[in-house]
């Protein structure tokens, strides 16, 4: 729905006051600033403002509060349920702030809004550093850490979030705020794993780790052989260094880094294994998988910023998928997992993934609002298809999968690799007994839950 011509006048001083760009129904560029990472999601925004600078986001936020619109916030928009777009809401959209400064001294960086994992990640690659970083370079770092998010470095370094020092936030009364652990404590906690439930940020300032080497081993056999190459992973993993991650999946598409063209189209099974060290020490790892019958292998250093983690995906398509935190890897497991890949929706670039947990990941603090840190396993199936009549395979696909391994589950839940699954599934991703602490934080900070698309904590 467009802005009221009441409203006409507001909407004309935004565009005058905002140093970005502003779009509505109707603007030359409308159309392309609400596209998103799900082609499923076609939202139609009251206004979109991109915003250039954190002095923009507060003229952004004090123009919806006066016309009392809802607002969404767009940082990397690889949300699966499309939160960075609202029907009638006002977007705040900050992919303009994507600087990223380094101190390599202190070992930190600060990294605004916008940035997306591959700015973090490229930013800080001179300098032999980097963050525990996600699954696919485009999303975006302030969604990925704020929401807890699990990466390829988890159980080298720790979450991404344990590593968040500070972060500056445009909160719902547009004013520009500092928490950290020293200023603003509460909001600070609540913001390793609530999200984006109590302000824009701005920016964050993140501990960076050396990482002077970074080598992968890439596996990929047909699909009959799948079981041995999972749990010939399962293995590498169990009796690895904390250095060693990565994940096994079934995948289709497009080729990836390292993968034949002769294989794309086709169902595979892969086993990929990153390790936070030289190649030597990775060739040892790999060893039991390289042995193993294959159609295609890698092994080697490679740069952490240029290195994959899962084939990248075609754009364009539509997404739909969810995540499930796993109490072991045992055989039978494992039988269920390889069976239902066989049944992935068409070969436009699904996986269904096996990510290892556990290590420095799971030492991390215990008091955060971050339920899944001790999962040793999380399965992750993702469905990516071209055109609305694949939708209803492909949601059954992924609730099937999900059905498959409730034997095996925690109950705990990766907010960051689900859609809108419900309150029910929030709690489970923020801890039963952070909740309620949560929700007073929102209530001090957003008791109007302004900002509610997102896994929305309601304020007490």
């Amino acid at each position: 729905m467009g802005i009221r011509s009441t409203a006409g006048t507001a909407l004309t001083a935004l565009r005058a006051d905002l140093a970005g760009d502003v779009f509505a129904p109707g603007d030359a560029g409308y159309d392309a600033a609400r596209a998103v990472f799900n082609a499923a999601v076609d939202r139609r925004p009251a206004v979109i403002a991109r915003c250039a600078d954190a002095a923009d986001v507060v003229r952004a936020v004090r123009f919806g509060r006066d016309l009392d619109l809802r607002i969404a916030v767009r940082g990397g928009g690889h949300a699966v349920a499309g939160t960075a777009l609202g029907d009638g809401a006002l977007v705040v959209d900050l992919r303009r702030m994507r600087g990223v400064s380094v101190r390599p001294g202190a070992a930190t960086a600060r990294v605004e809004g916008g940035a997306t994992l591959r700015d973090l990640d490229r930013a800080t690659r001179p300098y032999g550093l980097a963050s525990s970083g996600g699954c696919a370079p485009g999303i975006g770092v302030g969604g990925f850490v704020l929401g807890g998010g699990t990466g390829r470095l988890d159980r080298a370094f720790g979450l991404a979030v344990d590593d968040l020092l500070g972060v500056e936030l445009v909160t719902a009364d547009a004013e520009r705020v500092r928490a950290g652990a020293d200023e603003n404590p509460e909001l600070f906690w609540a913001l390793h794993g609530g999200g984006g439930n109590f302000g824009i940020a701005t920016a964050l300032t993140l501990r960076l780790h050396p990482l002077p080497e970074f080598s992968l081993a890439l596996v990929v056999c047909r699909p009959d052989r799948g079981r041995d190459l999972v749990r010939a992973f399962r293995e590498v993993i169990a009796a690895g260094p904390d250095a060693a991650g990565g994940a096994v999946l079934y995948t289709t598409g497009t080729p990836a880094p390292f993968l034949p063209k002769r294989l794309a189209g086709r169902l595979v099974c892969a086993a990929l294994l990153t390790y936070a060290g030289g190649p030597a020490g990775l060739r040892r790892l790999a060893a039991p998988l390289l042995v193993l019958p294959h159609e295609a292998e890698f092994a080697g250093a490679v740069p952490y910023a240029d290195a994959p983690y899962l084939p990248a995906a075609p754009p364009g398509l539509r997404t739909h998928g969810s995540a499930e935190c796993l109490a072991g890897l045992p055989d039978d497991l494992v039988d269920v997992f390889c069976a239902r890949a066989l049944t992935m929706p068409e070969p436009t670039g699904s996986r269904y993934v096996l990510v290892p947990r556990g290590g420095a990941g799971a030492a991390g603090p215990a008091d955060r609002p971050v339920a899944h840190r001790h999962a040793p396993w999380l399965v992750h199936p993702f469905a990516m298809w071209a055109g609305p009549a694949g939708d209803e395979r492909a949601a059954a696909w992924v609730k099937d999968a999900r059905a498959d391994v409730r034997p095996w589950r925690t109950g705990a839940v990766c907010l960051t690799l689900i859609g809108d699954e419900g309150p029910e599934r929030v709690r489970a991703g923020l801890g039963v007994g952070n909740t309620l602490r949560l929700a007073k934080v929102k209530r001090r900070h957003d008791p109007d839950n302004v900002f509610r698309f997102n896994h929305n904590i309601k304020p007490v």
